[in-house]
């Protein structure tokens, strides 16, 4: 029997495949601009790809969805038994995506709810399965949409990069952070605060800041249960070690994710960055 509300995120949260066909999320994909190509996250252009562009200096741009492509996922869900469909997308302080699934749902076969969760990567991913597992136990459109903001306001995500130079590039974080880090030659903490990217602290090393990223998730997880996502582009050393930690040191985890992020992302982040996503449950 068909599930009577579906689950519409973007390719932004980065959801390991197995979790998306296990809860039957659909990801609708962003666009990495390529030079004078175009390509969609996820599909056709990987985040090594875009990590050996991005370590050559080729310009690199991202896009959101066209609200035709929010179109077609929401009548696909229809056509598959869906009665509503929740579609749950990554910040609007930092992407129109949210803005073309909105103008997407106006037109619609059945309702759809669009929530701005306010986070990226698995901070929106987190926010996707909750409302697919509410979804699953017979909940309703509002209860999915509820257990999707719940989650959002309970999670937190911080970030560290080796430069704030990508993020000024991309106009995500003030030219006057970037130039203080620059000036510093501070290394960066970054993390997502009322949807937009905010420095939160400066360390004056690569190996202090991660040490500090540390010590700042353990400090939030606390001893509740609470599920984690370690999440890295050209990093994997860091990211395993990083996760290797705090399994020892959060005495509830429940769920620990280790993964790369994507092209779009990893376009606005550059090579070496290392975040971590504490969400309780």
């Amino acid at each position: 029997m068909s599930r009577h509300v579906a689950i519409v995120t973007d390719s932004t949260a980065y959801l390991p495949q197995e979790a998306m066909e296990r809860h039957r999320i659909v990801a609708v994909p962003l666009t990495v601009v390529l030079g004078d190509r175009a390509l969609e996250e996820g599909t056709e252009i990987s985040a090594r790809s875009l990590a050996q562009a991005l370590q050559k200096r080729r310009p690199v741009t991202t896009s959101r969805p066209s609200p035709g492509m929010f179109a077609a996922a929401y009548r696909a869900a229809a056509e598959a038994g869906a009665t509503g469909i929740v579609s749950l997308h990554l910040s609007a302080e930092i992407s129109g995506t949210y803005d073309a699934a909105v103008l997407a749902a106006q037109d619609a076969p059945v309702p759809v709810r669009v929530v701005d969760s306010g986070m990226v990567a698995m901070a929106l991913g987190f926010c996707a399965l909750s409302a697919a597992e509410t979804a699953e136990s017979g909940g309703t459109l509002d209860e999915a949409v509820a257990a999707a903001e719940k989650r959002a306001e309970s999670t937190a995500a911080y970030f560290y990069v080796d430069t704030l130079d990508y993020l000024r590039r991309g106009g995500r974080i003030g030219a006057a952070q970037a130039l203080l880090g620059s000036a510093l030659a501070v290394k960066p903490l970054l993390q997502l605060d009322e949807g937009r990217i905010e420095l939160r602290e400066k360390v004056r090393t690569a190996s202090r800041a991660i040490a500090r990223l540390e010590e700042i998730v353990v400090e939030r997880a606390g001893r509740s249960p609470v599920d984690i996502a370690v999440q890295h582009l050209a990093a994997s050393d860091r990211a395993t070690a990083l996760a290797e930690r705090l399994r020892e040191r959060v005495p509830g985890l429940a769920e620990l994710y280790v993964s790369e992020v994507g092209a779009v992302i990893g376009a606005h982040t550059g090579p070496g960055l290392l975040g971590a996503v504490v969400s309780p449950r």
